[in-house]
């Protein structure tokens, strides 16, 4: 802790103040940080491990891990961190899984799905969500323009965002007495991703195809109007390009990118309140080293909080640095576009998105139990999740991957040593680990309630309830 915010804020008694009681005051204010700065290490402990490599694939919302090793948060914590670039999060699992990786930037419905038994198998747990949910669907110029006149328009005769895919029924009803597929991409089968393209789609009437693991079937084509099939972030735009894809649905840049080629428009953008990426460890590592996770979580809130503050008043600097080849690698103006808060639909179609990116504020950088309920309720919907399950067998398995326990360490350190203050955070005396219904209400009006997982499914006409089953 500074000791000199500490004197600054002591005034003093006289201009006549003797030399020795300045002494004094200045000693007294010393000994005082010093011992609240040891009271906080005395908490957490040395770390276990000081040397770390982190994963990461080339996205806006890893920006927390670069900030943290550029703005020297996690050199705060005595850790010397390596951030790798990863080829696609295949890679990323297998890399952690098998500790090659200490940690990696991660899609939220990877600890969750090999919990769940879905893929790859493992015990991966998570304390720190990276980013909510902001993402964006786009199809390529050529549907657009199939399906632009069907589109609510407003005053200003521009399309109303977020547009219904339900105006894409013609166009793959047209595709089909052709005998041709709609092909979408997403970039992975648990991602949020993933999820967000199939509930999109399923909202607007059209199925986005089912898995069938007990059958050996983990494409997720069965029963399906549009093809949906994995392509890595970076890969998009030129997939679709090259007219392999019919669209996709992806985190930035990859969505502005496409705007940027004119080649694409985004027709929806997904900015509700569940974690999308999150900062991944196995069981064993975060057992093994708990000192060290703690100082980990620490170093992200408070690069979280400097990425969100003031209005994201750093995020112009945010856009800069992870522009960088070593990071996301993607122009600056393509990058600052959604990390400012503006997005662009059209070339020069610019609107207000504040809360596309959001990296701390509503509480966003919270492990929170309801978000790993909401991606088994999703996983269950598309039959990757192939048998019923009670609810209460949802929240074990929650619980087992989401540490709120140490975060709200991470956190209490950070406000004994004058980091952050409580008011940074929510009162955790106050919370059980799951978000208000009203936090999440997705594009069809239906609002998510953690706690009830089994009836949360019955609201949806497409998708597996109940005791179905393929």
């Amino acid at each position: 802790m500074s000791v000199m915010p500490h004197m600054n804020s002591v005034k003093p008694v006289s201009k006549k103040m003797s030399l020795l009681s300045k002494f004094i005051k200045a000693s007294i204010g010393f000994t005082a940080a010093f011992a609240l700065a040891n009271a906080a290490t005395a908490a957490t402990g040395k770390p276990e491990k000081e040397n770390l490599k982190f994963g990461f694939i080339k996205l806006t919302d890893m920006a927390p891990l670069a900030v943290a090793l550029e703005n020297g948060y996690f050199e705060d914590e005595g850790l010397n961190v390596e951030l790798e670039a990863q080829a696609n999060w295949k890679v990323v699992l297998d890399r952690v899984l098998t500790g090659q990786l200490d940690g990696s930037h991660m899609l939220m419905g990877q600890p969750v799905g090999a919990a769940a038994g879905f893929g790859t198998s493992g015990e991966l747990v998570y304390a720190y969500a990276l980013t909510q949910n902001t993402y964006a669907c786009t199809v390529g110029n050529d549907i657009w323009n199939m399906v632009k006149k069907s589109v609510p328009k407003g005053a200003d005769g521009k399309p109303i965002h977020p547009i219904s895919a339900s105006v894409l029924k013609p166009v793959i009803e047209n595709f089909k007495n052709q005998g041709k597929p709609f092909n979408m991409a997403m970039v992975f089968p648990v991602s949020t991703h993933n999820m967000g393209l199939r509930y999109w789609l399923a909202a607007g009437g059209i199925s986005p195809g089912y898995y069938a693991p007990h059958k050996g079937d983990i494409n997720g084509q069965l029963k399906a109007d549009a093809l949906l099939s994995v392509t890595p972030p970076p890969q998009m735009p030129a997939t679709l390009e090259a007219g392999t894809t019919n669209g996709y649905c992806v985190g930035e840049p990859w969505n502005q990118q496409a705007v940027f080629r004119g080649i694409g428009v985004p027709m929806i953008t997904v900015t509700n309140q569940i974690a999308d990426k999150i900062f991944g460890v196995t069981k064993t590592w975060a057992d093994k080293n708990p000192n060290t996770h703690i100082h980990v979580v620490k170093a992200l809130i408070r690069a979280g909080k400097w990425l969100d503050e003031k209005d994201n008043v750093n995020r112009k600097a945010a856009a800069k640095m992870i522009s960088n080849p070593n990071y996301v690698g993607a122009d600056e103006k393509v990058i600052a576009n959604s990390m400012t808060g503006i997005f662009e639909y059209e070339r020069g179609d610019k609107r207000a998105e504040p809360d596309f990116n959001v990296f701390f504020r509503y509480n966003a950088s919270y492990p929170f139990y309801s978000d790993a309920v909401w991606y088994l309720t999703q996983m269950r919907r598309w039959g990757q999740i192939p048998e019923a399950k009670p609810d209460n067998w949802y929240a074990d398995l929650a619980k087992k991957i989401a540490l709120p326990e140490v975060y709200q360490q991470a956190a209490k350190d950070l406000i004994a040593e004058g980091k952050m203050t409580a008011a940074d955070f929510q009162d955790f005396t106050k919370t059980d680990g799951y978000r208000s219904p009203d936090a999440t209400v997705w594009m069809d009006g239906i609002k998510f309630d953690g706690h009830k997982p089994n009836e949360y499914l019955t609201k949806f006409p497409i998708g597996l309830k109940g005791d179905d089953k393929l």
